[in-house]
């Protein structure tokens, strides 16, 4: 039992542990603010490749070459945002993994939140228009006439009301 215990808890630690990123050891910059940077900008770049894994975790040839063209700009002295500017004017808005807002890709981000309110307002409608089922009524329910109370009084104490003559 206990070594189960063991295997369990060691594939769980080794499960834990950090992503595993496809940044390769020749690819790391020597100044580790500049490095930390670079992963930064990586991770919110697309690979053209694989489409929806960013560059630091796509292993394609492609999202290699773009790591590198990262890291070239930040040793040339480039800010995050002119990177990211260089980056789009070369590859277009789809390099990014999470697109700016933007007259081109307002439809992109007002859709999403468009259809879930249409849904909510389509299932809105659609439970008012249903039918009711049978027994079920706005109406609240009709009184009991002096008559009826009596008798339902008698026959909660348990006394057995005359049977009415017809």
């Amino acid at each position: 039992m206990r070594q189960a215990f063991m295997g369990c808890a060691l594939a769980l630690a080794v499960l834990a542990g950090a992503p595993a990123h496809a940044v390769q050891p020749d690819e790391i910059m020597a100044d580790p603010a500049k490095e930390a940077r670079a992963r930064d900008l990586s991770r919110e770049l697309r690979c053209m490749v694989c489409q929806n894994q960013s560059i630091d975790d796509s292993e394609a040839p492609l999202a290699r070459d773009l790591r590198l063209l990262v890291r070239e700009r930040i040793a040339a002295g480039d800010s995050d945002a002119q990177v990211i500017d260089f980056l789009v004017a070369r590859y277009g808005e789809f390099v990014l993994l999470k697109p700016r807002v933007n007259q081109h890709t307002l439809l992109l981000w007002l859709v999403p939140p468009l259809a879930l309110l249409g849904g909510g307002f389509a299932l809105w409608r659609y439970s008012r228009r249903r039918p009711k089922p049978a027994g079920e009524s706005d109406e609240a329910p009709a009184k009991l006439t002096a008559e009826e109370e009596a008798r339902l009084a008698a026959l909660m104490s348990g006394e057995v009301p005359p049977e009415k003559s017809a």
